[in-house]
């Protein structure tokens, strides 16, 4: 029944929900969701509550917050606490289904061709709105194979199996990935710290997830699958709409999906394409020739980059776009670097050097400057210089103090000659509105970004936003001052523009570059790790915080001493030898 505060007493109680109260005395609890406090036998479930609670929510209840921890249905009340329910239009209940319905496309997976048959099954990387899986073995993946695995999910979500969860010593997980032929997973282990690990299971098919899992398989309604390549894509819904699976338009993808292949390859070149792997290197002493032949990998596909630019003797600017923390910048200096070696005379410049004065740029509705879209740029006085220039004439090149928030003029003057050429970067540079005079076969485009070519294990991967998030936050304390919790708040804005104004216009690039290198995430672990600690764990950003530092755990530690000054992994820890 619901409970009315009454005395003095009582309130000052209900404002520390975790206290000991008379009602743990009768074993009962007391528990707040929104502005509704309720008493319930302790020992209840989450689930129970949830269930009650459903009816006012458009989308399935799939994951709990209980005084800012996040938990899964099946735990029960043990104390006074306060509730806060996730679906799939939040970040967190979007994960635990993805996660969740990749466990079922394997469990259907094994069980259709049959795990004798399996060597095993790969979640490669993220393409579009889905995940592209390649399977190893001794079989044909074919149409009608596609077809029956995708039959035997939805029998599962039609009998809701229940999702079990277990813990088990972490040597004992071992010898259970060992038998299962999980290889990846098993090597994993080899190097984690803590003494038990969380086994998932469905129907008896056991795995390892990092994260969270929905209550049963009748959670996992909105799926599908499409052959493509040499393996399928899994769709599945995204929290702007959780009920709707998105069609795969291969067409759209296909640039990027071959950088991404690409990057599994190097990956299996390197004989780095897990944690696990990587950790080994470090262990055995091995990482600063790593760091070298991935740097070395990295300047051979600038210089192809650069070849082809030259070739192409009509295009006088390189357009370089590509999201946040992508590397942008270094590469644009190395690629002047490979094109001066090719007998060009490149010219580097920032888009941002065109920022409206801040008194005049665009705002969010919070009131926050707006540096996500185009308008925050003077296009018309970009678009006039870039035409003197092709023209012939001399142009005196602004820069953007950040500091005042104004444009500057001192005395930088450029002129192009027969082999002078511009190399710009921005993230619109790949948008025709922002170089809307240039003729567009005076433009050479490319597109960056910091594609993880690294995952956790064979069904674990590693979004290239989390690669793109620590770098931010690293280099965001070490110039701007920002902490973790500034960058993690700010995030969400970021990558809502990205989504708008970069992303939609990547497959218009002549050439993609992946900047991501195997081996960062272990040296940003070091830097990153002090600043997500900074963050209380009573802010709304500790959430995102906690998971992060769960995932850097999977890494053993890298000095950066023997990176590469000219490295791109440079431009946001420090030492780079370009102005950046």
């Amino acid at each position: 029944m619901e409970t009315a505060l009454r005395s003095t007493k009582q309130r000052r109680h209900f404002l520390q929900p975790c206290s000991n109260t008379a009602a743990r005395r009768y074993q009962m609890a007391l528990v707040t969701i929104g502005d509704v406090t309720k008493e319930y036998p302790n020992g209840t479930t989450y689930l129970e509550i949830a269930e009650e609670y459903q009816p006012q929510y458009e989308d399935d209840i799939l994951l709990v917050r209980i005084n800012g921890k996040l938990r899964e249905l099946h735990k029960k009340v043990k104390f006074d606490c306060r509730l806060e329910f996730f679906t799939g239009r939040d970040q967190p209940g979007i994960q635990t289904y993805h996660r969740s319905a990749t466990f079922l496309m394997l469990k259907a997976f094994y069980d259709v061709v049959g795990a004798e048959k399996i060597e095993k099954v790969t979640v490669d990387f993220s393409l579009g709105k889905g995940y592209y899986i390649e399977p190893h073995g001794s079989f044909a993946l074919t149409e009608e194979l596609i077809d029956r695995v995708k039959a035997r999910m939805h029998e599962y979500v039609e009998e809701k199996i229940p999702i079990m969860k277990r813990s088990e010593n972490t040597d004992d997980a071992i010898e259970l990935f060992h038998r299962h032929r999980m290889y990846d997973k098993e090597r994993l282990f080899r190097y984690r710290r803590v003494s038990r690990v969380n086994i998932y299971s469905i129907g008896g098919f056991e795995d390892y997830y990092y994260g969270y899992m929905v209550q049963n398989t009748g959670y996992i309604k909105y799926f599908d699958l499409v052959l493509y390549d040499d393996g399928f894509m899994l769709m599945l819904p995204q929290k702007e709409n959780p009920k709707e699976v998105p069609i795969f338009e291969a067409e759209k993808k296909q640039k990027l999906f071959q950088v991404l292949k690409e990057s599994v390859k190097w990956g299996e070149r390197l004989n780095v394409s897990h944690v696990g792997e990587l950790n080994e290197v470090i262990a055995k002493g091995d990482i600063s020739r790593l760091i070298l032949i991935q740097e070395a990998l990295q300047e051979k596909k600038i210089a192809e980059i650069a070849e082809k630019v030259t070739y192409e003797r009509d295009k006088k600017f390189v357009m370089i776009a590509g999201p946040s923390s992508s590397g942008k910048t270094s590469f644009s200096h190395r690629l002047s670097i490979q094109l001066k070696a090719q007998g060009m005379i490149p010219h580097p410049i920032g888009v941002d050097d065109y920022f409206v004065n801040r008194a005049d740029s665009p705002k969010n509705p919070d009131g926050s400057y707006n540096y996500e879209v185009l308008e925050c740029l003077d296009v018309e006085q970009f678009n006039k210089d870039m035409m003197a220039l092709l023209a012939g004439d001399t142009v005196e090149m602004p820069r953007y103090n950040f500091k005042t928030g104004m444009r500057e003029y001192h005395g930088d003057m450029l002129k192009l000659g027969r082999d002078d050429i511009l190399v710009i970067e921005g993230i619109h540079c790949l948008n025709d509105r922002l170089s809307y005079s240039l003729p567009a076969e005076s433009k050479f485009r490319i597109y960056v970004s910091a594609l993880t070519q690294l995952n956790v294990d064979e069904h674990n991967r590693i979004p290239t936003t989390d690669c793109r998030l620590l770098r931010r936050m690293v280099r965001d304390a070490r110039t701007r001052g920002a902490s973790a919790q500034d960058t993690i708040r700010m995030w969400p804005t970021v990558r809502r523009g990205e989504e708008q104004y970069i992303f939609p216009f990547q497959e218009s690039a002549d050439m993609m570059f992946n900047s991501a290198t195997v081996y960062e995430l272990a040296v940003l672990k070091q830097y990153a790790e002090p600043l997500l600690f900074g963050i209380p764990r009573d802010l709304e950003e500790y959430m995102e915080a906690k998971r992060l530092l769960k995932f850097l755990d999977y890494f053993l530690g890298v000095n950066s001493e023997t990176i590469p000054n000219n490295s791109i992994i440079r431009e946001f820890i420090g030492g780079s030898c370009f102005r950046v």
